[in-house]
């Protein structure tokens, strides 16, 4: 009894594997495919992700540098909540991926956004330490 509820178990868990890995493989095509009906074919879906990536770098950047000095240690704790999803795709991407590029990126974006949520927890809390009173 035991064995057979095991067995369906893991023949669920292996459907909703190959769900996921086809909703990650058909993503990227679908927001190209999107654009591409909504224009009527006059975007290429290259030409729309290179467009939104370049927004975002410069989004990115005048978000970051109009930052007052007060705001830095609540930003960085939403940044490391938000390095945290990246890490769930990233082991996605290791851990589900075919080819052996898409799984060499998902290590070092892994390793690199690790090094990032660690240095922001080291960042917040050296800048929370100068808000303590110091005791004599």
């Amino acid at each position: 009894m035991a064995d057979a509820t095991l067995e369906k178990a893991l023949e669920t868990l292996n459907q909703a594997t190959e769900m996921v890995r086809q909703a990650a493989e058909s993503m990227p095509d679908a927001a190209g495919a999107a654009a591409h009906a909504v224009t009527g074919g006059a975007v290429d879906p290259f030409v729309f992700r290179l467009a939104i990536f370049v927004l975002s770098i410069f989004v990115g950047y005048y978000v970051v540098w109009s930052v007052t000095p007060a705001l830095h240690t609540p930003l960085m704790a939403v940044t490391n909540a938000i390095s945290s999803v990246i890490v769930v795709g990233a082991l996605l991407a290791v851990g589900l991926s075919a080819s052996g590029a898409a799984t060499g990126f998902g290590f070092i974006a892994l390793v690199l956004v690790s090094v990032n949520i660690f240095g922001g927890f080291l960042v917040t809390h050296r800048m929370l330490a100068m808000y303590k009173k110091k005791e004599k």
